[in-house]
């Protein structure tokens, strides 16, 4: 597919092959240097612990066309060390940070004709993931892995951009007390699949996941993670040892402190207090920020700021940073690697 058939205002979060991915293989105790492939197929062993086990993690991260036509990775130091950890819990051979972010550097000039003209509001986004492969059948660690960077063009993850979204509450459990909640492993996001089906159903732009021990607070919104802005302005994230650690919800809480002056509270967001707060978003590396405009639990629906309208503290969050992301805003020492 050549970029003159892509409509860059028009994007959305669809997969688009592109002309090359990274690929790496971990044998005998370590990675190969890695190369550039135009093959968009993985050939793997009918027994990789991957298809059976689960053994897999993943990352998300963006690369920016800035107004000078320069291009920004955004954190991917952070991207490195998380999926390190998610490595570390699913027992498979951790990437460096300088592997990682070279072969994301590596990608993103392979594909550069599919990065979004600047002011389109698009990137590029990347997806590395590890794989366990090779010929298995019992439940143990694989012999072999798979490194891979793919990337696609994409656009707003929600459609309509930056505009409040109604969630719901959902019944299920996206993860386990003590399970891999706060690793980005695909049985996170399988979990999901069900309830998010549902709550697209009922006419919700996806559902809201209480925490799997006592389902009184708020964890996560789909795959993202849950911000709200009380009265008295502090902005109040959940911490729990099953919440994905966002980088984009580790860089609001930055930028939030830093930038608008805000108090920053990691602790409970008890379902039974929405009214705590005046306006909530969802946050991460695909949507950046969705404003919430209601949440529905048991057949009511609390509105915060608006269901239309975004509120001031959410707008000012999501202009702080993208335009850190775009190059049009100072961004903090450390958070953007140039390709």
């Amino acid at each position: 597919m050549g970029n003159e058939s892509i409509n860059w205002d028009k994007l959305g979060f669809d997969y688009i092959k592109t002309d090359k991915r990274y690929l790496s293989y971990f044998r005998n105790g370590e990675w190969d240097k890695g190369t550039l492939t135009e093959d968009n197929v993985l050939h793997i062993s009918e027994g990789s612990t991957a298809l059976h086990y689960g053994q897999q993690c993943f990352e998300g991260l963006k690369a920016y066309r800035c107004k000078d036509g320069s291009i920004n990775l955004f954190r991917p130091d952070q991207n490195a060390a998380r999926m390190q950890r998610s490595c570390a819990r699913l027992l498979m051979p951790h990437v460096s940070t300088e592997q990682f972010i070279e072969a994301c550097k590596e990608v993103v000039r392979a594909n550069e004709r599919f990065i979004p003209p600047y002011g389109t509001g698009g990137a590029l986004y990347l997806r590395p993931f590890v794989i366990g492969v090779g010929d298995n059948i019992g439940v143990r660690t694989a012999p072999e892995f798979i490194f891979s960077v793919f990337a696609i063009p994409v656009g707003a993850y929600f459609k309509g951009g930056l505009t409040p979204h109604n969630f719901q509450i959902s019944s299920y459990d996206r993860a386990a007390p003590q399970g891999t909640g706060a690793a980005k492993v695909g049985g996170n996001y399988a979990a999901s699949l069900m309830p998010g089906s549902q709550a697209k159903k009922a006419h919700f732009a996806d559902a809201i996941y209480l925490d799997p021990l006592t389902h009184k607070k708020i964890e996560e919104v789909g795959s993202a993670n849950f911000f709200g802005i009380t009265h008295d302005n502090k902005f109040v994230t959940p911490n729990s040892p099953s919440v994905l650690p966002g980088i984009t919800r580790l860089s609001l809480i930055e930028l939030a402190k830093s930038r608008l002056g805000l108090e920053v509270v990691e602790g409970d967001v008890f379902i039974d207090k929405l009214s705590d707060f005046k306006e909530a978003g969802a946050c991460g590396t695909a949507a950046v920020i969705t404003p919430i405009g209601g949440i529905s639990y048991n057949d009511h629906l609390h509105v915060f700021h608006s269901e239309t309208e975004v509120g001031p503290v959410t707008q000012k969050l999501y202009k702080e940073l993208t335009g850190v992301q775009t190059g049009d805003v100072e961004a903090p020492a450390g958070w953007i690697v140039k390709v």
